[in-house]
């Protein structure tokens, strides 16, 4: 690459610690300017988003997770009032588990349990691997992210016999998320088994009046915070959802907010180039030909930044991938978004970055500083120079196969930086949304996707039902189809599923050809 490409199409913000690459794009000499109307009116939709305009209009909600590391921004001073109190809150709480004022049954509290999922669980444990450390931190954190039992089990067993001193938090918005439920009914029922009340260890996160809230303050948990519905999840890590797991693991949360402000300060900026998050909205949009044509690979050259691509998967996909735009249209958007860590992706799929399909541009994260102890394993090499020599390699290999990437520089692995990092890509999703005309702060595919499941457990339901009324007969999908009205291939699925599980009252009869196989209900 040259070097005039570099001077001209590297834009440093020192005073963020952060650098925005995009010499490895083939952008054109104008094509700046040429993007400059376009990003005049994301410029103004952002300003009106930011002032308090109904930008989800599904929901009738504003959207304002801008206000959380800037209460003064907020449309009224209730709200603003509301973010300090919590905020307030949040350290208090903190501080009061951390002196065992608040403590479990055998003592102050050990280790946290954080039951979410989505951006419930992602921001939280994106921060807690990012900045946290075991001499460090106050509280071990362990997550239920999921509605696996055996995943309970796991985190269950790492727990171990410090459950009597560990804390838990329960996060969902509606209180109604089947996987924060289960979760949340399977660690009480750990609680109880060990002869412990689950609500003298609980602290629930949601909206007021929710199902969770109801049963919050019937049961007196330790203590219940807001999940406001003007924060959606996957922008909720610098407000209560991502604010107290970082506080009780005793991580410097004002300075994570802060770093976001510093960002949000940074990223308001109308003018392009002094502009990072419309930079890397520009660069995604020049990409994808502002379709989603390729996919985006993050590749951080930093162990802790490692769920890094996990936690953009979520802000970005679901934020992106939409059906239709503003006017109801169809143009099926979106940005597919996958990654792992340098160097580790050497070894993994680098090899089809550079010579398989070209349909991808790549995210480097470079970070300065290499932390750790210092060793000299060569004359004048350490392994923190064996990793940035690996990033500006790999990085060269694709760019010699014309394979783009841009690259992102940060001074070090902070608090400052990781929230600045999270504002960033906050802001850079909603103007790459204004560019393609599409709402970012919806989700209607997430909730056809709980419709259908909650299908199934009914149509599940409705089988058992059936075959317990006639113990001992068995019947093929194909005849319990019939019987009920339903798929075949969906109660094939549901039954094979129950009678691979002792105990749920399902026997298989196997059969050839396989698909007359039968079910029967065994008392």
């Amino acid at each position: 690459m040259a070097w005039s490409d570099f001077t001209r199409l590297n834009f440093p913000f020192p005073e963020a610690g952060l650098a925005v690459d995009l010499s490895r794009l083939s952008l054109e000499n104008n094509t700046l300017q040429d993007y400059a109307p376009a990003f005049e009116r994301a410029f103004a939709a952002m300003r009106d988003l930011e002032a308090g305009a109904i930008a989800n209009p599904d929901e009738g909600r504003m959207v304002g997770h801008y206000w959380l590391r800037n209460p003064g921004l907020a449309p009224s001073e209730e709200v603003a009032a509301d973010i300090r109190s919590t905020l307030n809150k949040i350290k208090s709480v903190a501080a009061r588990v951390h002196l065992g004022e608040v403590k479990g049954a055998s003592g102050p509290f050990t280790d946290l349990l954080v039951i979410g999922i989505g951006g419930s669980a992602l921001g939280p444990q994106f921060v807690a691997q990012a900045l946290g450390h075991p001499a460090t931190d106050k509280l071990r954190v362990h997550f239920f992210d999921n509605t696996d039992p055996d995943g309970f089990a796991l985190v269950l067993d790492a727990i171990g016999d410090r459950l009597p001193t560990t804390l838990c938090l329960v996060i969902s918005k509606s209180g109604g998320t089947p996987e924060t439920r289960n979760g949340m009914l399977a660690a009480r029922a750990a609680f109880e088994k060990a002869g412990l009340e689950f609500a003298r260890h609980a602290i629930a996160i949601t909206g007021t009046e929710s199902a969770l809230d109801q049963v919050a303050r019937k049961e007196d948990w330790l203590d219940r915070f807001p999940m406001w519905d003007w924060v959606g999840g996957r922008t909720s890590e610098l407000g209560p959802v991502g604010l107290l797991p970082a506080a009780l693991q005793g991580l410097p949360i004002q300075d994570l907010l802060d770093g976001g402000a510093r960002m949000d300060a940074l990223t308001r900026q109308s003018e392009l180039p002094r502009n990072p998050a419309a930079l890397l909205a520009l660069a995604w949009h020049h990409a994808t030909d502002g379709r989603g044509a390729r996919d985006m690979v993050i590749l951080p050259y930093k162990d802790r930044l490692l769920l890094l691509s996990r936690y953009l998967q979520q802000l970005v996909m679901e934020s992106l991938g939409k059906e239709k735009d503003l006017d109801g249209k169809v143009v099926h958007q979106g940005i597919a978004v996958y990654g792992n860590k340098g160097s580790t992706d050497q070894h993994a799929y680098v090899q089809q970055l550079r010579e398989g399909v070209p349909n991808f541009f790549a995210t480097f994260i470079e970070v300065l500083r290499d932390g750790g102890e210092p060793l000299e394993i060569d004359p004048d090499t350490t392994p923190g120079d064996y990793l940035s020599g690996f990033l500006l390699g790999t990085r060269d290999a694709l760019s010699e196969n014309g394979r783009p990437s841009l690259t992102l520089t940060v001074t070090e692995v902070g608090p400052e930086t990781v929230g600045g990092l999270i504002a960033l890509f906050e802001r850079a999703v909603g103007l790459y949304a204004s560019l393609v005309h599409i709402n970012a702060y919806h989700q209607p595919g997430v909730e056809a996707g709980k419709k259908a499941a909650n299908a199934v457990l009914d149509l599940q339901r409705a089988v058992i039902a059936h075959l317990r009324a006639h113990p001992g007969k068995p019947s093929t999908a194909a005849d319990l189809a019939g019987a009920l009205g339903a798929d075949a291939e969906r109660l094939f699925k549901i039954l094979d599923h129950l009678a691979a599980n002792p105990g749920r009252g399902i026997r298989k009869h196997p059969a050839e050809p396989w698909h007359q196989s039968a079910f029967s209900w065994q008392a």
